[in-house]
């Protein structure tokens, strides 16, 4: 699987539905559909996806969104990120406020079960439980300029206004 075959199972998981578990069950469906080692495949360019968003100016956009953000909150707004389609997340990369264009306040920009469709799918192909996991280096920090909670307001004034 290359990476426009992993964007289009992410639209076509998407279509027709803004609800995070629809689909994520939408893409598990889709994923149980292909070859074990597709499955594989798509979780590698996730997981490359996952880190490519960590970085600290998203962390602050997540934070300010989501009225603060865990280290697991980050993950699942990362994976809702994702979730969003290429265009989106490109558009996120290249300005992190992007990343809250179709957010209003009050939404939840968190979605923790596109993290785990792949698993679901590869056991539901094979029945096992553990996917064989592909090593791929992870950073420890996010990348980019770390920055405090009182920083924010300065930072993303156009944000602040409208999520704080």
């Amino acid at each position: 699987m290359d990476i426009s075959e992993f964007w289009q199972l992410i639209e076509q998981s998407r279509d027709g539905t803004s609800e995070c578990e629809e689909q994520a069950e939408r893409l598990v469906e889709l994923l149980a559909e292909l070859e074990p080692k597709q499955v594989v495949d798509f979780d590698r360019h996730f997981t490359e996806r996952m880190i490519e968003a960590y970085r600290w100016d998203l962390w602050a956009v997540a934070y300010i969104v989501n009225g603060g953000c865990s280290d697991d909150g980050f993950e699942y707004f990362r994976c809702w990120l994702i979730g969003q389609g290429e265009e989106y997340f490109d558009a996120a990369l290249q300005d992190p406020e992007n990343a809250a264009n179709h957010v209003e306040p009050g939404e939840e920009v968190e979605c923790e079960d596109l993290l785990y469709a792949a698993s679901r799918a590869y056991e539901e192909l094979t029945g096992d439980e553990e996917m064989p996991w592909e090593e791929i280096p992870r950073p420890s920090e996010p990348t980019g300029e770390p920055w405090e909670e009182d920083d924010l307001e300065t930072l993303y004034p156009r944000l602040a206004e409208k999520f704080m």
